[in-house]
């Protein structure tokens, strides 16, 4: 008789870490990730310079400088570029004009927030610009931690990134968002006022939008199956209506203030309460871009610093096609030479 080979869900019951493993698991990756922060704010105070010797460089070069990052866009990575739909392409072909990072919650000392992020992107204006009126668009993105206690006595925690909604003057019929956009910051702008949320018309205006969208994106997707939607099914402008979560920067504070207070008690070996991550589903029927955080960090820590390489990879693909356009007329020629050369056949009368 064979033996009983255990199933693999049997191993993984039999080998459940005892309550002390798994604090010391949680304090590994806590501490794993307060490593990555350091290496990241030192990363940012030693390229600083070097980015600023890079800008200079594209502003000075006459030849390449207004579509130096329509290129860095065009050569993006899968990443970046599967949220960039075709009529965003033609957006940003025609009116984008540069882009910058900044890690503006780190100060020239190195303290502060490394992963808090400004994005700005510059666009020309006027005939250049069938799309918007904007010159320039600014999204700042605010690295942010909640704790919240629930009834049943239970911690839960969130931390990420948080924005508001950056509006878009449109050109007449030509929203790429489709009204998701001003949804969402008109939202924005009345919960300023006052109020609860489910209560404000906004609310359910742009809950009807992304429900409106969805469905439409679902009839596009079954429809054009060569230029399939972005995986949240917007506009890459929707970008711009990203909030992630509501949670002030003092709020912010304090968390992180028992956090640096938990992790000193957890290196002394002592135990300590954990935390569960926390969704907030509320929030969630309202953000009209759920890769808003995903996208971000890869437009700052890949667009954006390995710019000069994209651009490169941009002039290479050219060069190429250029190759491969002159070797198709080469043959195109030879086969006019060949058929002229050909004795022509009789006609018979």
């Amino acid at each position: 008789m064979a033996p009983q080979i255990p199933s693999f869900d049997h191993r993984l019951e039999e080998n459940q870490p005892t309550d002390a493993q798994e604090s010391k698991l949680l304090f590994l990756e806590e501490k794993r990730v307060r490593i990555e922060n350091e290496i990241l704010r030192r990363s940012i105070l030693e390229m600083r310079d070097w980015y600023k010797e890079r800008d200079a460089f594209i502003k000075e070069s006459e030849q390449f400088k207004d579509d130096f990052w329509i290129r860095v866009f065009a050569s993006a990575p899968a990443e970046i570029d599967q949220y960039v739909t075709t009529p965003d392409a033609s957006a940003l072909g025609s009116a984008l004009k540069s882009m910058n990072v900044e890690r503006f919650e780190l100060n020239e000392k190195g303290e502060g927030e490394p992963r808090s992020i400004r994005l700005t992107f510059e666009f020309f204006t006027g005939e250049q610009n069938p799309f918007f009126e904007n010159d320039k668009l600014v999204k700042e993105f605010y690295w942010r931690k909640r704790s919240v206690q629930t009834d049943d006595g239970r911690v839960k925690s969130w931390e990420g990134l948080v924005s508001e909604p950056v509006r878009i003057q449109w050109k007449k019929d030509m929203d790429l968002t489709k009204g998701l956009l001003d949804a969402a910051c008109d939202l924005a702008e009345a919960e300023k006022k006052g109020g609860d949320r489910h209560d404000l018309p906004e609310f359910d205006i742009l809950g009807n939008k992304v429900v409106e969208l969805e469905a439409a994106g679902m009839e596009n997707d079954e429809e054009d199956l060569d230029f399939p939607s972005s995986p949240v099914g917007v506009s890459f402008f929707g970008f711009f209506g990203y909030r992630g979560n509501d949670i002030t920067a003092e709020e912010s504070a304090a968390v992180t203030k028992k956090e640096e207070e938990r992790f000193a008690r957890r290196s002394k070996g002592e135990q300590v309460d954990e935390e569960e991550e926390e969704v907030d589903e509320d929030f969630e029927g309202i953000e009209v871009y759920p890769d808003g955080e995903k996208l971000a960090v890869a437009l700052a820590d890949v667009l954006w610093n390995q710019a000069l390489s994209l651009f490169n990879n941009s002039l290479e693909a050219g060069s190429d096609l250029e190759l491969e356009m002159e070797d198709l007329e080469d043959d195109e020629e030879d086969e006019e030479d060949e058929q002229e050369q050909r004795p022509k056949k009789k006609v018979k009368a």
